[in-house]
């Protein structure tokens, strides 16, 4: 669909604007050039012979720099600059038509003139620019004036003053209300004493109680503080600023990060936010080159990483999305929450549990998928470890349907969200999701090891990564319902420590993992990895995890809120670990993520284990599983009974 095509009613009016102020523009200064001078009425004729010409002109050059395209009411220095750019283009076409096409071939002389060009181009971005910026300031002393009639919150600005600046827009253009920005804090030396768009720097992160206390005594009390990305940063000491803003009875709120995607808009603060390490550099095209136009199934839809999968292969151009999940209740809400989005994807829930192996096949061969992301799993660490045979039905026989079935239905690629816990694993959801690993390497290999024919072989991998914060069962929402309750808040051991990262963060770079995977299908050749390892950072204590969240609710650890220590439970280890000791690992060139290379049996040695696995579960023969489970992966050192 063309430009053309989009053009509306107002479009055409700014067009017709644009046109009255470039024949404006030149008639005044013709007539300034001549007024009073011989040849001013001489001259006119001609003058009127010119301008329907030039004025067609106009209109290109209008077009070509969008300058009839772009909302007045948020014009900006771009927009001045493309003024400035189109007066130039016709002063030129004012100066080529005078020395090159009138003055030799009608006049014999100069008709407009140098002096008359030049007044020209001065008055040409007057006339351009100056309804414009009138109708901007306009809207601008409007939001202004509905800030202050609608009561809204003198509020403080905390962060550097580019952050401040784009929350500033935001308020100006109307995407933010119900906040009037009285002044800013910042942690930059370089802005302090500074206006940022007419808001000034008032003091130090460190001056944030004395900026509140003058306002109070000046009748203007604060009423809400917004945190910008850069007040979160680990020298502006964000728990110091959320604990005093709760001790002032000061609302908090703050703006996401523009890098996120999210549109400038205020939230509550969260323990993310205090977390965050800086995030990697995600391609999203790249990522768009993958999912878009493509059929996705994603198995455990429901769940925390699997609504995020969802969400994010829709935002990234699914054509048609199954989501596979056995909770009702969970399938209900994703669906919900992804056809209220308004994507073009066909969007479609199914209720189906994994272990299910002929309604798995059958649904899959329905839907026929280009790529499956296998979310479902049972992961609870202590759980697990009591009823670990359930967690074998459902990781590692559940796995095998979903590989098979997406195998049998032509995807091109099965992408596992495994666990870092399968690494040397001490528990049954490590040893399970770690046999679950060992089936998709073994048909990864068998399949790349029989390619052939003109379509490439059938992609197979795992992805294993740490704790997701806020995920279902993690340790951010217990902690969070203990302190709303007053606490204790419970932590196991005071040495415990785990890798954190985001759903989103995590669910981009399990994407890209399957972009890398498919390098033979995007063109590249293809790559000898199937477990990937996302980088999880610096690993957090869980003590401090306690202590920070305990913070950002306003209160004091050990003081107002105990923390108490349990002992560690069944299944668990101290510290996570990314690689194993005998895994030989290596850069892939993406940002991330690293490959694997661990332990790979044969599919038929596999297939014995598989065997035996059957008949064992069917009778419920505890020390048989866990003799195989021990065959398959010899470094486990589970603690289960």
């Amino acid at each position: 669909m063309t430009r053309l095509s989009h053009l509306t009613l107002r479009n055409f009016l700014i067009a017709l604007h644009d046109l009255l102020a470039t024949a404006a523009a030149l008639f005044v200064a013709f007539y300034l050039r001549f007024e009073g001078g011989e040849g001013f009425f001489d001259r006119l004729p001609l003058l009127f012979q010119i301008l329907p010409y030039f004025l067609a002109f106009s209109v290109v050059v209008f077009f070509i720099f969008n300058l009839t395209t772009t909302k007045w009411r948020f014009i900006s220095l771009p927009d001045a600059l493309n003024i400035i750019r189109v007066a130039t283009v016709l002063t030129v076409a004012l100066l080529v038509l005078d020395y090159i096409f009138v003055a030799p071939n009608v006049r014999g002389a100069f008709f407009l003139g140098k002096m008359t060009i030049v007044l020209y181009w001065f008055l040409e971005i007057s006339f351009l620019g100056a309804l414009r910026f009138a109708y901007r300031y306009f809207r601008y002393t409007r939001v202004r004036r509905h800030a202050r009639h609608e009561d809204a919150a003198p509020t403080l600005l905390v962060g550097r003053a580019a952050d401040a600046e784009v929350l500033l827009r935001g308020i100006e253009s109307g995407a933010i209300k119900r906040i009037w920005p009285v002044g800013v804090v910042s942690p930059s030396s370089a802005d302090r004493g500074q206006f940022i768009r007419n808001v000034p720097v008032l003091g130090d992160i460190d001056d944030f109680e004395d900026v509140v206390a003058d306002f109070a005594k000046r009748n203007k009390a604060i009423g809400r503080i917004v945190m910008t990305p850069s007040a979160f940063e680990p020298d502006a000491h964000p728990e110091s600023v959320l604990m005093r803003a709760r001790r002032l009875g000061v609302i908090v709120n703050r703006m996401p990060s523009l890098e996120s995607g999210d549109t400038p808009r205020l939230t509550a603060v969260a323990v993310e936010d205090l977390l965050l390490r800086p995030s990697e550099n995600i391609d999203h095209a790249r990522l768009e080159a993958l999912i878009k136009g493509k059929a996705v199934i994603v198995t455990g839809g429901g769940g925390s990483i699997g609504s995020e999968i969802c969400e994010r292969v829709v935002a990234f151009g699914a054509a048609r999305l199954l989501v596979l999940e056995n909770s009702e209740p969970a399938l209900y809400a994703v669906t919900e929450a992804l056809t209220a989005q308004g994507t073009a994807a066909v969007i479609e829930g199914r209720i189906a549990d994994i272990r299910d192996r002929e309604r798995v096949m059958r649904l899959m061969a329905e839907f026929k998928p280009d790529i499956v992301f296998h979310a479902a799993a049972l992961k609870h660490v202590p759980i697990l470890e009591r009823d670990w045979s359930e967690g074998v039905k459902t990781n590692i026989f559940g796995s095998i349907n979903v590989a098979d079935a997406a195998l049998a239905a032509g995807a091109e690629a099965m992408v596992m969200i495994s666990t870092d816990k399968a690494i040397e694993p001490v528990s049954m959801l490590g040893l399970t999701k770690r046999f679950a690993e060992m089936y998709c390497q073994a048909l990864d290999h068998d399949l790349a090891a029989g390619g052939g024919g003109g379509k490439p072989p059938m992609r197979l991998i795992s992805v294993r990564f740490g704790n997701v914060l806020a995920s279902n069962g993690s340790v951010v929402p217990k902690f969070k319902s203990q302190i709303e309750a007053g606490g204790p808040v419970t932590v196991t051991h005071p040495d415990m420590v785990r890798y954190f990262m985001t759903i989103r963060e995590a669910c981009d770079l399990v994407i890209t993992a399957a972009t890398h995977a498919l390098g033979a299908t995007l063109g590249a050749a293809r790559p000898d990895v199937s477990v990937y390892v996302l980088n999880m950072g610096q690993p957090v204590k869980i003590v401090d995890l306690a202590e920070r969240m305990i913070r950002l609710s306003g209160l004091q650890p050990g003081y107002d809120i105990e923390i108490v220590f349990t002992g560690m439970r069944p299944g668990e280890r101290l510290h996570e670990i990314l690689f194993a000791s005998e895994e030989p690992t290596r850069e892939i060139g993406v940002a991330g993520i690293m490959a694997a290379q661990p332990n790979e049996p044969p599919m038929q040695t596999l297939r014995k284990w598989i065997a035996a696995l059957e008949q064992a579960i069917a009778r419920d023969d505890r020390a048989t599983i866990r003799t195989i489970l021990k065959d398959a992966v010899p470094e486990f050192g589970s603690t289960a009974a």
